[in-house]
């Protein structure tokens, strides 16, 4: 493995023309953790939630074997201040931060900041998913934080929650504004009762009105951004002055930096598998010149752990630890997690819905974090990993035209046409077969839905299963709430697939082709 040292010396020769009074700042950053702080087992494919996924562009691991945790990225943390000078490092986190974990759950997200407040995070933006335990969760959690976690398009009462949503960091001589974006639909993708309080407004509005005043205390501009690839690039077209855009939402891997006018735009995956390490040479104008970068695939049998994490790493989880470990049951093959295409995962859960309650029709809300469930052992960490979080489950009575419009919904969510409108992943099915072709207009992309091989028929009524959260609207999906016999199950869902993983004992893939997808392009 190369020394961070070597690969600043490959960056200078890169860059050209350079000066003695041109100074570098090294910036270290991480996204959508999701409460992900141990190491676990990954192949090339849908190894995470959206790895593999044919619904978007291509990204996998490049090969077998354990890779993050927490006390790995910090072991390459620890390493780049030492060889650089702890003053001239960033350290960085573009939200999704803490919950959608077995432990992160039990400690309503505690765990993950008090891993990072022990290596040191500066600055976080507010994911969707850090709001998961509700505003004042949120709120004590940034109580118990020793960086800022903020979102300057997040609004409490008309002002930035939790207070000013940017940072000026003098960083080897360099004044650095780090400025945090929330993602604008944050609303649309959890309860409604956890950001009922606030106002998620647009980035791209926010960041061109803060702007300016920005560029007057600063001689850099980040944004800390968590909106997702396409609307940080569709910022970067439309606003000029910004320098890097530090993301996350997406579950992208953006190396090296893309470049979109002005402005270069990194991402670094997802689950802590992996870590974003950027250098930005700033000339005597106080001007970048330019940004060399690359996203570390934090392999455990190629980085060295810090054992100090480590050690905090096993304290964190040793109350939990029993419960973490319980196998479950045995699974076969691979069961792993698509978000904007047909996804193995949730098809399994669909049948356990279907089976148990006797529902001609099952959905799940397109969900877009989670590792893989690989062969071999099934225990309870990694089932929560996919299901962390104890919604209800629900059966109603539904007509053939209901049906249809949340097929179309999702068709819409997609591939809305204005990328600030999308929302969500692909809704998950089970019991129907259907085709969504995202090149149609608008309202008529779904086409060929049977039940059994027998076309939906608009007019008769199904009995659905899905869990609360999609009776509320989740995801922008109305229809659900007009449906008629509504009865809440006491059990979870998580809960029900739990028992029925168990009462299985071997699990295997289920069957997939019941729904076909026909994308525009390659998002």
């Amino acid at each position: 493995m190369r020394s961070w040292l070597a690969g600043i010396l490959a960056a200078i020769l890169s860059t050209g023309a350079v000066e003695a009074s041109d100074r570098r700042i090294t910036i270290l950053h991480t996204n959508d953790m999701h409460g992900r702080h141990a190491p676990f087992d990954v192949a090339p494919g849908d190894a995470t939630s959206q790895t593999g996924d044919p619904g978007r562009s291509p990204s996998e691991f490049s090969r077998a074997g354990r890779i993050g945790g927490f006390a790995t990225i910090a072991g390459v943390v620890k390493r780049t201040r030492a060889e650089l000078g702890a003053d001239n490092v960033l350290l960085l986190d573009a939200g999704d931060t803490f919950s959608d974990d077995l432990v992160g759950n039990a400690t309503r997200g505690e765990a993950m900041i008090r891993l990072m407040n022990g290596l040191g995070y500066q600055f976080m933006a507010l994911g969707n998913h850090d709001f998961d335990y509700g505003l004042e969760r949120t709120r004590e959690l940034q109580g118990i934080a020793s960086f800022p976690m903020r979102g300057a398009n997040t609004l409490e009462n008309g002002r930035p929650v939790f207070g000013q949503p940017w940072q000026i960091f003098t960083v080897n001589g360099v004044r650095v504004a780090v400025l945090a974006l929330s993602y604008h639909n944050t609303g649309e993708t959890g309860s409604k009762r956890n950001t009922e309080k606030l106002t998620f407004t647009s980035g791209i509005e926010t960041t061109r009105r803060l702007l300016p005043s920005l560029r007057r205390q600063a001689d850099v501009i980040v944004l800390l951004s968590h909106q997702g690839t396409a609307v940080d690039r569709k910022l970067a077209r439309e606003v000029q002055g910004v320098d890097l855009i530090v993301g996350g939402h997406s579950h992208d891997r953006i190396a090296p930096p893309e470049k979109i006018g002005g402005t270069w735009i990194v991402q670094a995956l997802s689950d802590g598998a992996m870590l974003g390490r950027l250098t930005l040479t700033v000339g005597s104008d106080r001007r970048v010149k330019a940004v060399d970068g690359e996203v570390l695939e934090l392999w455990n049998d190629r980085f060295q752990p810090d054992s100090e994490t480590l050690a905090a790493v096993a304290a964190t989880d040793a109350p939990h630890r029993a419960r973490m470990d319980e196998v479950i049951a045995t699974a076969y093959d691979r069961i792993g997690r698509q978000y904007k295409s047909e996804s193995p995962f949730d098809s399994l859960v669909g049948d356990i819905m279907r089976e148990a309650t006797g529902a001609d029709v099952a959905f799940m809300p397109g969900v877009g974090y989670g590792v893989a469930i690989e062969p071999g052992p099934i225990t309870r960490d990694r089932l929560y990993t996919l299901l962390p979080h104890p919604t209800k489950l629900v059966t109603l009575g539904m007509s053939g035209e209901q049906i249809l419009s949340v097929l179309e919904q999702s068709a819409t969510n997609l591939n809305p046409g204005d990328d600030m409108d999308r929302v969500g992943g692909l809704v998950q099915t089970s019991g129907i077969a259907w085709t969504a072709d995202l090149t149609r207009p608008l309202g008529a992309r779904v086409s060929g839905v049977t039940l059994n091989a027998v076309p939906l028929d608009p007019t008769r009524r199904y009995k659905i299963v899905t869990n609360v959260g999609m009776l509320e609207g989740l995801h922008r999906y109305a229809a659900f709430a007009r449906g008629s016999d509504v009865v809440t199950d006491k059990r979870s869902v998580t809960d029900l697939v739990e028992a029925a993983l168990k009462a299985r004992g071997t699990i295997v893939a289920p069957e997939s082709g019941f729904i076909r997808v026909v994308p525009v392009a390659k998002q």
